[in-house]
């Protein structure tokens, strides 16, 4: 069975200067005991990678403005004023991706890809300090692939092996951080027995996953 984690266990596979890839959209789909545990165990100089920095209190807010974080990878921050705040008084390093650019960077990271290809950004900002390799006369960038020292993801129902089923929207990211990340513990609304899953259903196996935290 994979290993059940305490969420006050967490702390183990935590240290500063560490990349934390985190699921959600606006905080839908983040693992908010996961994110308090981080907060607890006082590690800092981060770099989260995710979609957004949800609101100031929701998701991944309230450990984007505990000023432990060093850098966010996202695609956007316009929803959590505090991120906007520290980005403009150089307290925090914000770097903006394309929302489809991120989720295709995040993909090649897991797949073991060098980068990809793609038009997205041309002419704009998003092409500064990245190089540019033409094919039949059209113009790309080269985006490099993210990954991470651990992903925390959020499961609607998990079996006791691991493989993971996420709830509606919640899916955004999550499937995607646990193929790029070293570790990866997946925070549980439910755990069942192994087999009460149907395999169509699964998205994540349990290969992919190291730890559970289970519902209190």
């Amino acid at each position: 069975m994979k290993k059940k984690l305490a969420l006050h266990d967490v702390s183990r596979y935590l240290h500063d200067d560490m990349t934390i890839m985190f699921g959600g959209f606006m905080g839908c789909g983040t693992p908010v005991k996961l994110v308090q545990a981080i907060l607890d165990s006082g590690i800092k100089n981060i770099t989260l990678i995710g979609n957004d920095t949800a609101f100031v209190n929701t998701g991944i807010g309230p450990l984007a403005g505990a000023g432990r974080v060093k850098k966010v990878i996202a695609s956007h921050i316009g929803n959590n004023p505090e991120t906007g705040k520290k980005m403009i008084a150089g307290e925090l390093a914000v770097e903006l991706v394309p929302q489809g650019t991120l989720a295709e960077r995040i993909r090649a990271g897991g797949a073991g890809l060098g980068g990809f290809l793609t038009p997205t950004g041309m002419g704009t900002v998003v092409e500064e300090g990245k190089q540019k390799i033409t094919v039949d006369g059209v113009d790309y960038l080269l985006e490099l692939p993210l990954k991470a020292d651990l992903a925390i993801i959020q499961g609607h129902k998990v079996d006791k092996l691991g493989n993971v089923v996420y709830a509606l929207s919640a899916q955004n990211f999550n499937p995607l951080m646990a193929l790029a990340a070293t570790t990866v513990i997946v925070e549980a609304d439910e755990v069942v027995e192994v087999g009460e899953l149907s395999p169509d259903e699964v998205v994540t196996p349990a290969a992919l996953v190291d730890y559970i935290v289970y519902p209190e």
